[in-house]
């Protein structure tokens, strides 16, 4: 007999007009969970490119057998720090020496699907290949992807196949938004900060964080960003006694904090599914006695079970001995803000080693200890030879994880 013949693969840019609802069929294919099992589903508005669309260049490819699409994959790219070095204002003038970012231009990959019955094609390798091309024809010197650390298929696919290691492993913690406000301390005062004032803190104070994104005036001033809250004591400052960013950073208080609140709700819903009647039943009561009691503060379990959106919190940081109660504050504050907007989780991701972690109250069931971060290096030269090899490179104490593409 023969050998049967494999069916022809097609690989093109993403039409909207042509394949968005055929590209939405795929999706809700894919995201049949197991069978027992609780699962969590996406629903993206009617928009597949929406995880993507806010960064500076992105791209979407589908797959094609015939006039079916059976697989579709998103990328895009930007530049970020990957690493610092020393810079001295002045000649010989060691005193003046100061860690300055360096940064590259990195590729992110994400939303890899293929249709279920017509996996083993290597339907999966040529998205990513193709994408990756494209990568280099932008200039992108590395590229990187997210994904479950117990997601075996995925995590084959990239470091045996495609050639990526396994670079970093951040913390997905997630916080439920309850029926009640959450308390925030007297002794903290919460400043709301312009775009402009962000910018400059974030540049003076975060710059050589890993992943910092260089155009951070962008994410700053995008309409799904809600602000920029900055923590500090009691007394050391208010909305009418703000001096400014200069001002603050050439006398700031013992301890501050600062955080960032990105409105995932407009961008993608998401879903529990599989739960049991009895896990329901007692999520329900929880939230009947927070409502009818708030006074209790009962830790009661939001309805995860239908539809609901998320605000992401990013670019914490601080400093000082109260540094972590300063965030303590600010997740408060942002858990209130989350409230009034209607969402019922608070997330945020972070370095294993966050030295602000312990302040961020977060549910470990609800939570992802380890999220798998793989990376690959796309060409042979650096933009800056003080890094080298970035792939290579010790993680660091924190990590900037850009809302645009949570």
């Amino acid at each position: 007999m023969g050998e049967e013949l494999k069916p022809m693969v097609s690989v093109r840019e993403f039409d909207p007009d042509r394949d968005r609802e055929r590209v939405e069929a795929v999706e809700r294919i894919c995201e049949v969970g197991p069978s027992g099992k609780v699962s969590l589903f996406t629903d993206m508005l009617g928009d597949p490119i929406c995880r993507v669309r806010h960064s500076p260049a992105f791209l979407m490819l589908v797959a094609e057998i015939g006039e079916e699409v059976v697989g579709m994959i998103r990328g895009c790219i930007k530049t970020v720090t990957c690493g610092k070095r020393l810079s001295r204002n002045g000649k010989h003038n060691a005193n003046n020496a100061k860690h300055v970012p360096v940064y590259t231009k990195v590729a992110y990959i994400l939303g890899l699907r293929v249709s279920p019955n017509q996996r083993r094609m290597g339907i999966g390798l040529k998205l990513v290949h193709r994408m990756e091309a494209w990568f280099r024809d932008n200039g992108a010197e590395y590229s990187y992807m997210a994904t479950e650390n117990d997601n075996l298929a995925s995590v084959k696919l990239f470091t045996d196949k495609c050639g990526y290691s396994k670079f970093r492993t951040p913390s997905i913690l997630v916080n439920p938004v309850f029926a009640h406000r959450a308390r925030v301390s007297p002794k903290v005062t919460i400043i709301s900060l312009s775009p402009s004032d962000a910018e400059v803190l974030y540049r003076s104070r975060l710059s050589t964080t890993e992943f910092f994104p260089r155009d951070i005036d962008s994410v700053l001033k995008n309409k799904l960003s809600l602000g920029t809250f900055l923590a500090v004591p009691g007394g050391s400052y208010s909305v009418e006694t703000w001096p400014g960013p200069d001002l603050f950073l050439s006398d700031p208080p013992k301890s501050w904090a600062l955080v960032s609140v990105w409105n995932s709700k407009e961008v993608f819903t998401l879903e529990v599914r599989g739960a049991s009647r009895v896990k329901r039943t007692l999520a329900k009561t929880t939230r009947v006695v927070d409502r009818a009691l708030p006074w209790l503060r009962v830790p009661s379990i939001p309805d995860l079970f239908r539809p609901f959106g998320f605000h992401f919190m990013y670019g914490l940081g601080g400093e000082g001995p109260d540094a972590v109660k300063m965030v303590k504050a600010l997740c408060g504050f942002a858990h209130n803000l989350a409230m009034e907007k209607g969402c019922r989780v608070v997330a945020t991701e972070v370095s294993p080693n966050e030295p602000l972690r312990s302040g961020i109250p977060h549910w470990k069931m609800l939570s992802c200890d380890e999220d798998l971060w793989c990376m690959k290096r796309l060409g042979e030269d650096y933009s800056d030879g003080s890094v080298g090899d970035w792939t290579k490179s010790q993680p660091g104490m924190s990590i900037f994880v850009d809302p645009r593409e949570v």
